[in-house]
C-alpha cells in the first residue's frame, strides 16, 4: 500500500509525524514523503523532512496525506501542490489532511460541498474556500477523511489504520505507541479554554501566517 505525505515549507512536523508513526506500521505500507521536489523541507520550527520523491515522481497513490502549518497558506494559492493533489486524488482509496491541510484539499476543489475539520482558527477559511466545516476531532465523508487540529492527526491515522487493516491491528498499533493522551490541562479544545488564551492563540497564529506570507 502506497501511502504518500506531502512535504512542503513551514508546515507543522506532528501532522505529518504523528500519523507517520501510526500508518507506518500497518501491515504492507510503503510511505513516502513527497515534496515538489525531492529534497529538504523545513517546518515552522525550523526541522527539516526529506521528501525522497517529487511530485512527478508520483503520479498514484493508495493513500494522500496533506498535513497543515503556517505554510498551506501559500499552498492554497495556484502552486504545483494543487496540481498534483488534483491529478492523485482519483487515484487514491483515502485523501486525507491533517490540521490546515484541508485548505489545501479546499482550495484544490476535493472538499467542495464536503464536510471536513480544521484547526478551530480555521473553520471560517475552510467555509471560504467551498468546504463544509464540522467541529470534530475527525471526520469521515467517503474516502475523504479530515483531522482537527496537530495532534488530531494521531487520531485520524488510527481511524484510517482501522479502515484498512481492521479495528484490532489498529488497537495494536495504538498500544505499540502508546497512544493514551492524559493531558495536564483541560484548554485542548477552544470550547473549553478561556477565551483570554483563546484569543492569545488567534494573535499567535495571525502572525505566524502573516510572515509565512511575506
Amino acid at each position: 500500500m502506497k501511502i504518500a505525505i506531502a512535504l512542503f515549507d513551514r508546515f507543522t512536523a506532528l501532522d505529518a509525524i504523528g500519523p507517520y508513526e501510526v500508518l507506518s506500521r500497518l501491515p504492507g505500507a510503503d510511505l513516502v514523503f513527497v515534496g515538489e521536489t525531492a529534497r529538504a523541507f523545513r517546518t515552522d520550527r525550523g526541522l527539516d523532512v526529506v521528501a525522497g520523491a517529487g511530485f512527478a515522481d508520483l503520479p498514484a497513490a493508495d493513500v494522500l496525506l496533506v498535513p497543515g502549518g503556517p505554510g498551506t497558506r501559500e499552498m492554497a494559492r495556484n502552486t504545483p501542490l494543487l496540481d498534483w493533489v488534483r491529478r492523485i486524488h482519483p487515484t487514491t482509496r483515502w485523501t486525507t489532511s491533517v490540521c490546515t491541510g484541508s485548505l489545501v484539499l479546499a482550495a484544490a476543489g476535493v472538499l467542495a460541498g464536503v464536510d471536513a475539520t480544521t484547526h478551530w482558527g480555521a473553520m471560517g477559511e475552510l467555509a471560504e474556500l467551498g468546504a463544509t466545516p464540522v467541529q470534530a476531532r475527525v471526520v469521515e465523508r467517503g474516502k475523504i477523511v479530515t483531522a482537527a487540529g496537530v495532534s488530531a492527526g494521531i487520531d485520524m491515522a488510527l481511524t484510517l489504520a482501522a479502515r484498512i487493516a481492521g479495528e484490532q491491528v489498529a488497537r495494536a498499533i495504538q498500544l505499540g505507541i502508546e497512544y493514551d493522551p492524559q493531558p495536564p490541562f483541560d484548554s485542548g479544545n477552544a470550547r473549553t479554554a478561556s477565551p483570554e488564551l483563546v484569543q492569545m492563540v488567534l494573535g499567535l497564529m495571525t502572525a505566524r501566517s502573516g510572515a509565512a506570507a511575506g
